[in-house]
């Protein structure tokens, strides 16, 4: 083989490797089974599958735990003991899979899904009333962004939304506006206060939880972007997992994740 085809060959395999062992622990034995579902993934759907368990457990369910926020404060523990860990977007789970060798990509599940909206600040002082509001000079704009580093749902979602229509001006316009590339939407719920941004582009679960400081606009129907929430069980779960995530689907689950946006 060509010496500089090997190189490139181990380059890549050092890379590779390096993606996945970043966060991986190759010395956690993953036991899951201790009479608790426990559940990991990234904060904001968090809030409405608690909602959701709590209906379980009062219902005679077994107990539900959801751990929640950035993958590094989580990753040890649920590498240890996850029956199921969920994604906020496809791309997201894509990159946990990368860590959790003992999921499986053919298992993951689509369970539901909600569209990117716009943030505004309380009573929408810039008027802000469609997307495209958002390509005037003096606009300020957080967005949701990994960085090449960080594992969020909102990596991309700017770009696709002002490429929709397939105009570069657009995609210039928007980011002569952006004010903070925040890393995972808890930094850029900070970034949207403290920089006193007029917009930011996130998912309905921000301003409905957090109603005092911020009103939603929904993005017009030909620039809509959706990402989904899914789910991934271990082989190793505690059995109810599984029962409990049935139950997330049924209408009763439906009504109540529908409070912060999610859809089927």
């Amino acid at each position: 083989m060509n010496k500089s085809i090997a190189a490139a060959c181990v380059l890549l395999s050092c890379t590779s490797a390096f993606a996945q062992t970043t966060l991986f622990d190759p010395s956690i034995e993953h036991n899951p089974q201790d009479g608790v579902i426990k559940l990991y993934g990234a904060g904001g759907p968090h809030t409405a599958l608690r909602k959701v368990a709590d209906v379980w457990e009062k219902q005679g369910g077994t107990k539900v735990e959801l751990i929640a926020g950035p993958e590094d404060k989580w990753s040890a523990d649920a590498q240890a003991d996850a029956d199921a860990l969920w994604g906020t977007s496809e791309q997201s789970m894509t990159a946990f899979l990368e860590t959790y060798e003992t999921f499986d990509h053919e298992k993951v599940e689509p369970i539901y899904i909600r569209p990117a909206i716009i943030a505004v600040q309380k009573g929408n002082p810039k008027n802000i009333r469609s997307f495209d509001d958002l390509l005037a000079k003096g606009i300020k704009i957080v967005v949701t962004e990994g960085k090449g580093t960080y594992n969020t749902s909102g990596t991309g979602v700017w770009e696709d939304l002002a490429g929709r229509k397939g105009s570069l001006n657009d995609i210039a316009r928007f980011r002569d506006n952006i004010v903070a590339y925040s890393l995972g939407s808890g930094a850029s719920f900070k970034a949207f206060k403290d920089e006193k941004a007029d917009a930011w582009i996130t998912w309905p679960n921000w301003p409905l939880n957090n109603s005092k400081d911020m009103d939603m606009v929904s993005i017009d129907k030909d620039r809509a972007i959706w990402r989904d929430l899914n789910i991934v069980v271990s082989p190793k779960a505690d059995p109810q997992t599984k029962d409990f995530l049935n139950f997330l689907i049924t209408k009763k689950g439906q009504k109540i994740m529908k409070t912060e946006g999610w859809q089927r």
